[in-house]
């Protein structure tokens, strides 16, 4: 019987950026808090920044010569993630709203789901509309598109048509996008 090998290495997590030593190029530009900007050698950019006990962090390798800034390594992955947040928090996620009509709907109920459409598209979401044909009234398909096309003509100052109205099933459905920007 063999014995087992129970040896694991620790697992090293791979780097983003290159710091202090892991930098091998002979000159870089230099940028941070309390010293001069500017090229320096990749020496004299160690030695400030030991004497400043800071971290040098190559932050655009692509430039010439790359870009390297005095800074504690841990803070700036700190705000690095905290500003990364802040952009996803910002962006904005528009969500799909639904509303359905019927071969035969009154205009007193396409006036009110029109209205709300209006408020849809003005929060910045997409709106899908659609007529639901049940039974026999897929016979009437030319209605359905008809009242798309008004829908379409209704809304054209908060959004616009993605396309003309498509017939999937027993659906008729038509999707508008939205002209403002969303609300934050």
């Amino acid at each position: 019987m063999q014995p087992r090998n129970n040896f694991r290495r620790p697992f090293k997590r791979e780097r983003e950026h290159r710091i202090n030593r892991e930098i091998t190029l002979p000159q870089v530009r230099l940028v941070g808090e309390n010293l001069e900007p500017g090229v320096y050698s990749i020496e004299e950019a160690l030695r400030i920044c030991t004497d400043l006990e800071v971290d040098l962090v190559e932050i655009s390798p692509q430039a010439d010569p790359p870009v390297c800034r005095a800074v504690d390594y841990n803070k700036f992955l700190y705000e690095k993630k905290r500003k990364e947040k802040e952009l996803k928090a910002k962006s904005s996620k528009s969500e799909v709203k639904e509303i359905r009509f019927t071969p035969n709907t009154d205009d007193h109920d396409f006036d009110f789901k029109a209205k709300h459409a209006e408020n849809f598209l003005k929060d910045g979401n997409k709106v899908k509309a659609y007529v639901q044909f049940k039974g026999r009234a897929i016979m009437f398909k030319d209605r359905g598109e008809l009242i798309l096309l008004k829908f379409a003509e209704r809304l054209a100052e908060f959004g616009t048509l993605e396309g003309m109205p498509k017939l999937e099933g027993k659906r008729m459905h038509a999707i508008f996008a939205s002209k403002a920007k969303k609300k934050v």
